[in-house]
């Protein structure tokens, strides 16, 4: 995870630090303000119109190119350049410019009037799946809360919100006594700009590497900043996710299985991004996308055999996670996420008659683990270079990786495993030091975007002397839903695409899209 500063226009006094947290049945560690008759609540965020929902039978989605652009007014040139012919943009002003290079810089501009911001704070989460889970338990006892990523993931509450049971957070209020606005460059100087900006490239937009045909927009985000967003319909979308996250050269099951499972995750994660006024993000933190010209005759021919189809449970689309290698056994949802089980996602050993036979569930101890990592014989995706894989870690690079959490561990450090889920995976890591400094436990998913030299939670660990531990390993990823390397195995043995989604979604319904489709 990439930890950004938040804007330097919105003028903070943050009540604690920035520390990932877990559910605890504690108190409530802020403040309730008196009750009162009272002003008027300030708003959490500088408001955003939410983006149009992405229904029909070609939903168009609106994804991130670039965010956080901007941010403080100091920000670089954003530089957008055409493949040929001109760019055309017009802002809500009605200015228009164009041009083969439009560059745009950034500028404060002081407020008549300071925009006062008050919130309740839960988080940082480690994924956008964990502060969801906390939302909706917010959202069901009557209370407007928001996932946010200013930097994090963290959830968002209005002034003196009601709490969940056992739910910690902080209260934060500072007022913004700026806004950033985009300014365009040229030879004659520069032109302020009022946003959203329209920009078109009928021949195309080269960016990182790639090329995009847009529609774009140039819109401001919830936080002060600013978000280069691409307008692109879902089946040009999948031609810029499915090359990157599986391999054009995949045989043609494991594209389409991708294929469904990337249309699914986007229509049901069409949410993820919604106080920033867009969809989805382009990177790790949803699904990449990436250059489309990637996308060869084989990925746009998965993509036309599937069209509009999608895995959905009760009528709606599924949380359709996947992942590289799962090593040889799958893990249940809760066991990647801080979320509700789902019926689809279960821990299940993965590979033939034998394998399930020799490694049954569950796989609790540290033993039966070790036993499934000792070989791979029978299990599916065994050509992945990473399933089976180890790492040494050190106390110093431990330290490091845990940052201002661990600067009071005092060496030596012990390093134990205090919770297995049914498919082995560790839920919960103990780190503590040989002083009176509280350890630090690592909970599901914030293990290895903590230890980021670890490819799962699928491990055993041992200590090898001079503050030096080593872990074994097995598979790429949380572990949950479809492993592209299973698939891949799969499919080459001759499995049909929807054999190969019933076998990681069992239950789940393969199909058209419903009109509409509803988000969370």
């Amino acid at each position: 995870m990439i930890f950004r500063l938040l804007p330097l226009a919105v003028l903070l006094v943050m009540a604690t630090g920035c520390r990932a947290v877990e559910l605890q049945a504690e108190p409530d560690a802020a403040p309730d303000p008196a009750p009162a008759a009272v002003r008027a609540v300030p708003a959490t965020h500088q408001p955003v119109p939410a983006p149009p929902g992405a229904n029909g039978l070609s939903p168009v989605l609106w994804v991130s190119l670039a965010d956080h652009l901007g941010r403080g007014g100091r920000s670089p040139l954003l530089t957008l350049r055409s493949a040929s012919g001109p760019l055309t943009l017009e802002d809500a002003a009605g200015t228009q410019w164009s041009s083969g290079t439009i560059s745009i810089g950034w500028r404060s501009v002081p407020l008549d009037t300071p925009l006062p911001l008050a919130r309740r704070v839960a988080g940082p989460f480690a994924s956008f799946e964990s502060a969801e889970r906390v939302a909706k338990r917010w959202r069901q006892i009557g209370v407007a809360a928001e996932v946010a990523h200013p930097g994090d993931w963290e959830v968002w509450a209005p002034q003196a919100s009601p709490l969940p049971e056992g739910l910690r957070v902080r209260d934060w209020s500072g007022s913004t006594t700026t806004v950033v606005k985009p300014v365009l460059e040229s030879s004659e100087g520069g032109t302020t700009l009022t946003g959203p900006i329209q920009i078109q490239a009928p021949n195309g937009l080269l960016w990182k590497g790639g090329l995009y045909r847009g529609p774009f927009r140039l819109q401001p985000d919830a936080y002060g900043s600013w978000t280069l967003v691409e307008q692109v319909p879902i089946e040009r979308y999948l031609e810029g996710v499915v090359p990157h996250e599986i391999g054009a050269g995949s045989p043609t099951a494991a594209l389409q299985a991708q294929t469904v499972l990337a249309r699914t995750w986007a229509l049901a994660n069409s949410h993820r991004f919604r106080i920033d006024g867009y969809h989805l993000c382009s990177d790790t933190q949803c699904q990449v996308y990436s250059d489309p010209r990637q996308a060869g005759r084989a990925v746009r021919q998965a993509i036309k055999a599937t069209s509009g189809r999608l895995l959905s449970w009760k009528g709606e689309p599924i949380s359709a996670v996947y992942h590289a290698s799962n090593g040889g056994v799958m893990a249940a949802g809760p066991e990647a996420w801080a979320m509700d089980p789902a019926p689809y996602l279960k821990a299940e050993a993965d590979g033939d008659e034998a394998w399930r036979n020799r490694h049954p569930l569950p796989l609790m101890q540290s033993a039966a683990v070790d036993a499934l990592l000792q070989g791979g014989a029978g299990a599916y995706g065994t050509n992945h270079p990473l399933f089976r894989w180890s790492r040494t870690l050190t106390a110093p690079e431990i330290k490091r990786s845990l940052g201002a959490e661990g600067a009071g561990l005092a060496l030596p450090l012990t390093v134990s495993v205090l919770e297995r889920g049914t498919s082995g995976r560790v839920l919960a890591l103990k780190i503590a030091g040989s002083g009176d400094a509280a350890p630090v436990i690592l909970k599901l998913d914030r293990i290895r975007r903590t230890l980021r030299r670890l490819p799962s939670t699928l491990f055993v660990i041992s200590p090898q002397g001079g503050g030096s531990w080593l872990v074994r390993g097995g598979g790429f990823g949380h572990g949950s839903g479809l492993s592209q390397a299973g698939a891949i195995d799969l499919a080459w043995r001759g499995w049909s695409t929807e054999k190969i989604l019933r076998h990681y979604y069992p239950g789940t319904v393969y199909g058209p899209l419903p009109s509409p489709v509803q988000a969370p």
